[in-house]
C-alpha cells in the first residue's frame, strides 16, 4: 500500500509510518509532498492520505493521526495505548497526557533539524519508536 502526507515530517508523520510498517503493512511505501499536493498525489498514485485536514487518517478532536491509524486498522497490542498517549501529547503539545511526551517532541525537533530528507528521517527514527514501544510494552506488563 502507498500512503502520502506533507513533507518535513515530525512526530505524527513519523509515528504513523512506523505504526503502519510494524502493524499493518511491512512493505508500505510513504510519499512526502508539498502540503497543497497531498490530495492530488493521493488520487494519482492511489495512495492513502494521512495527517492532513479532512482525511480519515488525520486529527479528529483531541486525537492525532496515530490514533486514527490504530482505529482504522483495529490494532490491539500491549503498551500501544500508552505509546499513543505519548505521540498524541507530543504532536498536539498536550504534554500532560504522558510524562514522556515533551521528550519525544524535543527528540523529533532534533531529528528534523538535522536537515536530512523525510525517508532518511524515518530510517533514523524507527529504532527510536521501536525502543519507545518496547518501553511501553514493559510498562504495560508491570
Amino acid at each position: 500500500m502507498r500512503y502520502v502526507t506533507r513533507k518535513r515530517v515530525k512526530v505524527d508523520r513519523v509515528a504513523c509510518p512506523w505504526l503502519i510498517s510494524r502493524f499493518v503493512d511491512s512493505e508500505a511505501e510513504f510519499l512526502f509532498v508539498e502540503p497543497g499536493e497531498v490530495m492530488a498525489v493521493a488520487e494519482r498514485e492511489g495512495a492513502t492520505p494521512f495527517d492532513v485536514p479532512g482525511v480519515e487518517l488525520g486529527h479528529h478532536g483531541a486525537e492525532c493521526s496515530f490514533d486514527a491509524v490504530i482505529k482504522k486498522y483495529a490494532i490491539v497490542a500491549p503498551g500501544l495505548m500508552h505509546l499513543a498517549a505519548i505521540v498524541r501529547g507530543a504532536d498536539t503539545d498536550a504534554y500532560h497526557l504522558a510524562a514522556e511526551a515533551a521528550g519525544l517532541q524535543a527528540i523529533a525537533e532534533g531529528f528534523r533539524d538535522r536537515g536530512v530528507d523525510d525517508h532518511e528521517l524515518l530510517r533514523l527514527e524507527f529504532p527510536l519508536y521501536d525502543a519507545l514501544y518496547a518501553y511501553c510494552r514493559a510498562k504495560a506488563a508491570e
